[in-house]
């Protein structure tokens, strides 16, 4: 009887795992459920159940991306969207994570800023777009501009408020043995602060791709968003959704190329659970 109390428990976890591995379980899941939405798609193009000119079908979108990409027009408006996109998420984040931790530590600092970052933290992104035409015009730097205020203000937050919630202890300890103020940083502000702008980055990451492409589609000539408008004008739905398609695989693969940063950065974490 004791034998089976000690064995059970165990088995337990290993028929788990064994069905969370399997093909329609786990991580796989998800996967299946996406086909499964494209394999409606396709049909409801298909068999009549959607008449519209509009509404082609899955097929034809992938064939019209694998077309517009191999004849370079998507690739040149795809590669151009994607620097845009990292030269101002780089830019907002720097800003926003030095900025964080700088008022964090300056309590004289905090009270001079934080209304005037309280008061541009609500402007929608949109309403942004024409002051920034009226100053930068309708070149990269406008949409770069975009994208670094979209990005700024949910790093910054997330980085002020993991800097504030370090325990005053730590820098007690730390002024006690007369450690300077960069050490204190590097040893003790840093890695506590780390797990915020981490999220907040994330977070970022897809508003940064949201906000260029519609920077691209109100005000610009070449990326993907006035791709997209361009077939839509021109009534090619299939390279439009195509393009779309791409914009949403692209934000899946840097969302996950992000995680994986993110865990081998903050590596402790896994070690303590």
């Amino acid at each position: 009887m004791n034998d089976l109390s000690r064995i059970t428990p165990n088995a337990s976890p290993a028929l788990t795992r064994r069905a969370s591995t399997s093909w329609f379980g786990g991580p796989r899941l998800g996967l299946w459920f996406m086909l499964g939405l494209l394999v409606l798609w396709e049909l409801s193009a298909r068999t009549g159940l959607v008449t519209s000119t509009n509404w082609p079908p899955v097929s034809a979108i992938f064939a019209a991306a694998v077309r517009d990409l191999a004849q370079g027009e998507l690739t040149t408006a795809l590669g151009g969207t994607l620097y845009r996109m990292i030269l101002g998420f780089v830019f907002g984040a720097v800003t926003a994570i030095v900025l964080g931790i700088w008022l964090a530590m300056s309590r004289f600092s905090h009270r001079v800023l934080e209304p005037t970052l309280e008061l541009l933290r609500p402007l929608p992104i949109p309403a942004m777009i024409p002051p920034l035409i009226l100053f930068l015009g309708l070149d990269d730097a406008m949409k770069i501009a975009v994208v670094a205020f979209t990005v700024f203000f949910p790093v910054f937050v997330n980085t002020l408020h993991g800097a504030l919630a370090i325990e005053p202890t730590y820098r007690a300890v730390a002024s006690t043995f007369g450690t300077s103020v960069l050490r204190t940083f590097s040893s003790v502000v840093l890695p506590a602060t780390l797990p915020y702008i981490f999220a907040g980055l994330r977070v970022s990451l897809g508003l940064a791709f949201v906000s260029v492409v519609a920077a691209e589609m109100l005000a610009g000539d070449s990326g993907v968003g006035y791709y997209i408008v361009s077939m839509q004008y021109a009534g090619r739905g299939a390279d439009m959704f195509g393009a779309l398609f791409l914009v949403g695989l692209c934000g899946y693969l840097i969302n996950h190329g992000f995680v994986a940063i993110e865990r081998r950065t903050l590596f402790w974490q896994s070690l303590a659970s």
